[in-house]
């Protein structure tokens, strides 16, 4: 049996590792930072000449990794296969068949940001230039000079974030205003941690909390349990997801870490009464957020602006189980 100063030793130590932050002003939501060091960084899809490849990766500077593909079919399957984020094709290799696979990746994977880029400038590239804006495409960085390769690099970490994610939280600090700290920090990780986090347990370690302890607290503040809130957040991204219609199911269940299309159909089924398929036709991802909003957070203002999940308490039963 360990003695009490061995107990208190280890307590001192737990508080020193997982000492909270000092306290935001009352009605205040802090969104949480990651470090440079602890950044994604974002993959990125390329169609470039040998020259642009190697000025793109130059440039990078730890900002994105560049695939570089030579056909638009290899930057499709890169999509599909949820390796990259956006997509960066050269004025130089659109030519006419190229620019048919680009405006059908523009139209198919419309959530997908695509970049033209300019880096020389001859006779023909007026008319390059008036060919791809048919594609679809929308923004063009010309990079001639320094400032072109950082307007590159600035805009693809722009758009290498979830935008989906930043609408749902910035929605949701609204509805939550007032709410403790580590309320906020649940529906955070709720919205920022990665795909594979598909269960409570899995959640409960992105929050430093045991599953038991977390399930619990939700359960005495008289809450929809924690399940429930991850799984309907998956739905948001799947919703949004689907708002590509180059995108099939299988697709979508591979981007979102489900053993198998049918698993997250019985998913949708489950949560939904739908299937997967009238589940696209019914919700993008604003739809989706809004009925997360109507079933787990608006009817449940009042005990969410209570609920402490991750109050000082469950740091000693930690403690403890760590101990023992």
């Amino acid at each position: 049996m360990p003695s009490d100063d061995y107990n208190a030793r280890a307590m001192r130590k737990y508080r020193v590792a997982h000492r909270d932050p000092p306290n935001p002003p009352m009605g205040h939501i802090m969104f949480s930072r990651s470090s440079p060091s602890t950044r994604a960084v974002l993959p990125i899809a390329t169609m470039l000449t040998p020259t642009e490849r190697l000025r793109v990766d130059a440039a990078g500077e730890g900002s994105y990794q560049a695939l570089h593909r030579s056909s638009v079919a290899e930057v499709v399957q890169d999509i599909k296969e949820n390796r990259v984020g956006a997509v960066v094709v050269s004025v130089a290799c659109c030519d006419q068949q190229a620019r048919a696979g680009v405006a059908a990746l523009v139209r198919e994977f419309p959530r997908v940001p695509t970049v033209a880029l300019l880096s020389q400038l001859d006779r023909s590239t007026p008319q390059a230039m008036l060919n791809l804006g048919s594609t679809g495409i929308r923004r063009l960085v010309d990079v001639r000079d320094s400032d072109g390769w950082r307007e590159l690099r600035q805009y693809l970490l722009g758009v290498g974030g979830d935008d989906m994610q930043r609408q749902a939280l910035g929605q949701l600090a609204l509805d939550l205003a007032g709410a403790p700290r580590d309320c906020w920090r649940f529906f955070e990780i709720l919205f920022t941690c990665p795909p594979q986090v598909a269960t409570v347990r899995a959640l409960a370690r992105h929050l430093d909390v045991l599953p038991s302890t977390l399930m619990s607290r939700f359960f005495r503040a008289r809450v929809p349990a924690p399940k429930q809130y991850l799984a309907m957040a998956r739905l948001i991204r799947a919703a949004r997801l689907f708002e590509n219609p180059g995108f099939s199911v299988a697709n979508v269940a591979n981007h979102l870490d489900y053993s198998s299309p049918q698993s997250f159909g019985r998913h949708v089924r489950t949560l939904m009464k739908l299937t997967a398929m009238q589940f696209r036709e019914q919700y993008d991802g604003e739809g989706m957020l809004q009925h997360f909003r109507q079933m787990l957070v608006l009817p449940h203002l009042d005990r969410l602006r209570e609920l402490r999940p991750l109050s000082p308490s469950w740091g000693a039963a930690y403690a403890r189980s760590l101990i023992h």
